[in-house]
């Protein structure tokens, strides 16, 4: 059986599958984790820990000796995503309170939710499609994407807006795993590739934790609004990505609209976010289902998107001349 190349026919997949095979679990018996306890309570609710080591092994991959193109790529499209965010943030907390919205059609939207959506690439999507519509550099700009993964940068949206406040000690044990793996990885290239395997392993499972953090009932409810911030991110995102890899990454707009995703590990960051402030605890939940829904739809529309952009860009339409007449 084609079991994972099945899977990986679904935009990511990998990461996906296992969080709807986790949602349908936690809706339909939400006390197998307790029932069975040890190990399997352990896959089931062990989010945090699979994904500290994840963070570590990401931490790991990364090679500090890439080549300057490769930094002015990758940190142009970081550091315009995470702007993106900070200011929508800003905007949003100006008519979403805290509780986030409890009635009508944007019934359970939060400035968490909005955040966790649009401040994160799926690194593994852009580079896919940079190898495909792309150059090598652009590529290669997936090395600082990495630096987006977790909570920290949602972490600092949300402080620096002044939504949220947290300890110091919160934002280094964010980051922790992440710079050990990193320094480990860059200080002994044998275990950069020793770790760096361990990566994409690790992505069903924490996708399974992660589900079962789900209620399915929740998606369901938030479908319509889901599909919308999923829109919304390709959109408000992808906007200031295109012009920010026309004018300062010197790239034709293609590696922008690929960067205008929403990575699947941000459904992780409103659970992990309200356990270290638990003032976010009332919209996590909804916020995770917002997250998810918008990850799906972001992972169907950015290739199409994409390759639809790079089509454009490679054929321009062509200027309209008036014909001379023939020389007799």
């Amino acid at each position: 059986m084609k079991i994972k190349a099945n899977i990986e026919r679904i935009p990511g997949g990998m990461m996906l599958v296992p969080l709807l095979l986790g949602a349908l679990l936690n809706t339909l018996a939400p006390a197998t984790g307790e029932y069975f306890g040890s190990f399997t309570k352990g896959m089931i609710a062990g989010t945090v820990p699979i994904l500290a080591v994840w963070f570590f092994c990401i931490g790991a991959s990364i090679d500090l000796r890439a080549t300057g193109t490769v930094l002015r790529k990758s940190g142009t499209l970081v550091v315009t995503k995470i702007a993106v965010a900070w200011v929508v943030a800003l905007i949003a907390a100006s008519f979403i309170p805290e509780t986030g919205i409890q009635t009508g059609v944007f019934a359970g939207l939060s400035v968490l939710a909005i955040v966790s959506a649009m401040d994160m690439t799926n690194g593994g999507l852009y580079a896919s499609l940079m190898n495909q519509y792309g150059t090598k550099e652009e590529s290669g700009a997936f090395v600082l994407m990495s630096l987006e993964s977790g909570p920290l940068m949602t972490m600092v949206i949300l402080g620096s807006a002044g939504l949220a406040s947290f300890e110091p000690h919160h934002f280094i044990g964010a980051v922790l795993p992440f710079l050990v793996g990193f320094a480990l990885g860059n200080l002994d290239h044998d275990l950069r590739a020793f770790f760096s395997k361990a990566t994409p392993v690790l992505i069903p499972f924490f996708g399974f934790a992660l589900g079962n953090t789900i209620n399915l009932s929740v998606i369901l409810d938030t479908g319509l609004l889901g599909i919308g911030l999923g829109a919304a991110v390709i959109v408000i995102t992808g906007i200031p990505l295109i012009l920010a890899d026309k004018f300062i990454g010197g790239g034709n707009g293609t590696a922008g609209v690929a960067a205008s995703s929403a990575a699947g590990a941000a459904v992780a960051n409103p659970v992990i976010i309200a356990q270290i402030n638990p003032a976010f605890e009332p919209v996590a939940a909804s916020a995770t289902a917002l997250v998810a829904t918008a990850v799906i739809v972001t992972a169907i529309l950015v290739p199409v998107i994409t390759a639809l952009w790079a089509r454009h860009v490679a054929n321009p339409a062509p200027t309209h001349e008036i014909a001379s007449e023939p020389r007799e």
